[in-house]
């Protein structure tokens, strides 16, 4: 399996995924809160963060960075994908480009118009920074083979990690989509949503989901749990 570092954290040799926690309000207290949880990673909303400029973008990274020294994830989520963004595509992908300088990591849609999800892999790549490119469905949980069929597209568009979040209807659809993550050879992150695949956020890690995603206050997805909690139980569990 190929293996990916975002900034200095490791996901090779870790043998427990990364916990990234969610800045999506308050973002300078709340990172430095998700330091004191115990996050490894921030993610950046700056959907969630009414953030609609490079400028105010760079800004804010450069403040958290030096308040928390913790490598940074930009997330400028599409409405169709559980985002708030309300301007212009342009102008989504323009800031994601433009914040690529300071940030480890850029989180880009599967569903965004190929054209300008080729733009912020492409510029993330020329930077060196890792790519994430995610699918996530809020009503079910697809067959098997679909699920892996996504987790592929998101490999083939150049994603070092794919993300696949799904929302489950039972217990077997939790066991299908930890069936799929074991069965990944390159680093995927999985998540079942919602309370029925609550604990897949923690039990994701021991079949090979290298990042787990906690809240600091207010959960930003269905089913997640705190930062601090992710971390017990993974350390207790790992």
């Amino acid at each position: 399996m190929v293996m990916v570092k975002i900034c200095t954290f490791d996901l090779e040799n870790d043998k427990m995924a990364a916990v990234v926690a969610a800045i999506s309000e308050n973002p300078l207290e709340t990172a430095r809160s998700a330091k004191m949880l115990g996050a490894d990673i921030l993610e950046i909303r700056f959907d969630l963060l009414n953030i609609t400029t490079p400028d105010d973008a760079k800004k804010l990274v450069n403040e958290i960075k030096s308040a928390t020294n913790l490598p940074c994830i930009a997330t400028n989520r599409l409405q169709s994908e559980g985002g708030k963004w309300s301007g212009t595509e342009e102008g989504r992908i323009g800031l994601l480009i433009d914040i690529l300088e300071l940030v480890d990591a850029v989180d880009i849609e599967l569903s965004a118009g190929e054209d300008v999800r080729e733009r912020v892999v492409q510029s993330a790549k020329s930077a060196g920074k890792t790519v994430i490119v995610s699918s996530h469905d809020f009503n079910r949980t697809p067959a098997v083979d679909q699920m892996r069929k996504t987790l592929d597209d998101c490999f083939d568009a150049g994603a070092d990690i794919a993300k696949l979040a799904v929302m489950p209807k039972s217990m077997q659809d939790v066991l299908n989509l930890l069936q799929v993550t074991n069965d990944s050879k390159a680093p995927v992150c999985t998540i079942s949503m919602g309370d029925l695949g609550k604990h897949s956020r923690i039990v994701a890690s021991c079949y090979g989901s290298v990042l787990t995603y906690g809240s600091v206050r207010d959960a930003v997805a269905p089913g997640q749990l705190r930062v601090d909690e992710l971390k017990t139980v993974l350390e207790m569990l790992l």
